[in-house]
């Protein structure tokens, strides 16, 4: 048995079972999935489809695609143009993946592995212990009758830093964007949220949010994604940056949680816009 964490497949189904068929996935495996499992790619419907049909093998924490897909699902917004889930919305076993994603967590960990596992990040000033607290906050909205009210108010920047007095929606949400959108942060956690790219863009003030001497990495190593522009590349050991731009013509890329070893494919083409 083997334990293997995959970064952001945002729908590149082909490119999910070729990868699979490179590490030698068995129905002894388990994936971790870093979460952006739709959008962006062509086949988000097949994606979810196969991820279902395994799930009790498969370890998921939702990604800022995955929370949009379900906001427009729940009716809450509209798509956007360069949304690319709209069959997956019209599948007649929509209402039965949906809740399996929704009942999705936004930070894992296993402490006999000496892993957790977030989308895009775990803000400093978080002990792992207050971190799983946060997550789970978020998560009790969503799995709650509250999750559309929520899904109107996701959206927003703002507040970018914690506080402990945060409340109501304010409060959710900016825990939602630290699990599922930073990059840089300064050393409070404040986030920084205009710069995307490769580390050169980092602005001032701020550094990438695992540069900070945060508590966590103290307690586990970390696996995350979100993140393409790194290219698999994390400036501090016993951290994993695993979204290596598969829908932006880079690579899929699976890492064994067991002895740390990289597993990748190449992108059949450059989906993403």
């Amino acid at each position: 048995m083997a334990t293997y964490a995959i970064g952001d497949i945002q729908g590149c189904y082909d490119e999910l079972q070729a990868l699979l068929n490179h590490i030698g996935f068995t129905d002894t495996d388990q994936l971790w999935l870093a979460g952006d499992l739709v959008n962006r790619g062509p086949k988000s419907l097949e994606t979810l489809r196969f991820l279902y049909s395994i799930r009790d093998q498969v370890v998921v924490t939702l990604g800022n695609h995955d929370l949009h897909m379900l906001a427009v699902y729940s009716g809450a917004i509209k798509p956007r143009r360069s949304d690319t889930f709209q069959d997956l919305l019209k599948a007649p076993d929509a209402k039965q993946l949906m809740k399996w994603l929704r009942f999705q967590p936004l930070l894992v960990t296993d402490e006999q592995l000496g892993f957790t596992m977030a989308h895009a990040g775990i803000p400093p000033q978080w002990s792992l212990k207050k971190a799983q607290k946060r997550s789970k906050e978020v998560e009790t909205v969503l799995q709650s009758t509250l999750a559309t009210e929520f899904f109107k108010r996701m959206y927003g920047n703002q507040p970018a830093c914690w506080s402990s007095k945060l409340e109501g929606f304010d409060r959710i949400r900016t825990i939602t964007n630290y699990f599922t959108r930073m990059r840089f942060c300064d050393s409070k956690g404040c986030m920084e949220f205009s710069a995307k790219g490769a580390l050169s863009s980092q602005p001032s003030g701020f550094l990438p949010w695992f540069i900070h001497q945060g508590k966590v990495f103290q307690q586990s190593r970390v696996i995350f994604g979100h993140w393409a522009a790194l290219e698999g590349k994390a400036d501090r050991q016993n951290v994993y940056a695993i979204d290596t731009g598969c829908v932006w013509g880079g690579k899929l890329t699976a890492l064994r949680l067991e002895d740390q070893q990289l597993f990748s494919v190449n992108s059949k083409m450059r989906y993403g816009n």
